[in-house]
């Protein structure tokens, strides 16, 4: 048993450590964007890792978490629901899942069709509530990756602006995997331009309050081009 214990508190001494060096580098790029982004969310992508390893999160101050699949978040949820944590979707999202998911997640960053749309705002006017949205757009246009089209986009955010059981907060998208994070700032900044031009529209009930873009490879760049939400995992949890 102390064995164990000492393994848990070594974990922790680890995590701890990287959330330190992590901050530190999102305050600098901050330091360095010309957008006046405000305070930059991070939300830790914990779709690798148990849910010990989530409790040493929340201990440490983390109460924003991001999982791919609704499955591995119900069984996490299991031993961790009596802690008063947000948990983000950044995975696609099947439309026979909707009804569940809209019951666990805080903020769901993959919206990309008006039938998954629909979806969510028949289910959220079920339960008498807006479910928190982020539209993502396929900016790199790579054909590996879901989100709309950049052209489709101002069509659809009319469309969302008719369902009263979504709340629209902003937009996401995910860069390509790269070796220099360089070669993604047209990216953010393609994603950047796309939340300006809906702003200029002033489309009923459509926020942009945020943009999620720049994971573990490429948030300083990302956070350089106006991101003021951050998806990071590896770089949390490097040593353990």
């Amino acid at each position: 048993m102390a064995e164990l214990d000492s393994e848990l508190t070594t974990e922790k001494k680890i995590i701890a450590q990287n959330l330190a060096d992590l901050q530190g580098r999102i305050k600098l790029a901050s330091s360095r964007s010309r957008h006046n982004q405000g305070p930059i969310e991070l939300v830790i992508s914990t779709k690798y890792v148990e849910a010990h390893i989530i409790k040493m999160l929340y201990e440490l101050g983390i109460s924003c978490v991001g999982e791919n699949r609704l499955q591995d978040t119900e069984r996490k949820l299991k031993t961790l629901s009596d802690l008063d944590l947000h948990w983000h979707m950044f995975g696609h999202l099947q439309r026979n899942k909707v009804k569940k998911a809209i019951r666990i997640f805080d903020l769901i960053h993959s919206v990309e069709n008006t039938r998954l749309a629909e979806e969510i705002n028949k289910e959220s006017l079920k339960l008498n509530k807006k479910t928190r949205i982020l539209v993502e757009i396929n900016v790199s246009g790579e054909e590996s990756k879901y989100g709309l089209s950049p052209g489709d986009v101002i069509p659809f955010m009319y469309e969302l602006s008719k369902m009263e059981g979504i709340s629209v907060e902003g937009l996401m998208t995910m860069a390509p995997i790269v070796d220099d994070p360089e070669e993604c700032r047209p990216v953010f900044r393609g994603l950047r331009g796309q939340s300006e031009r809906i702003k200029e529209k002033n489309i009923y009930g459509i926020e942009m309050k945020y943009l999620s873009m720049g994971m573990t490879q490429d948030f300083e760049v990302a956070i350089e081009e106006g991101a003021n939400m951050v998806r990071i995992g590896s770089a949390v949890f490097k040593g353990l």
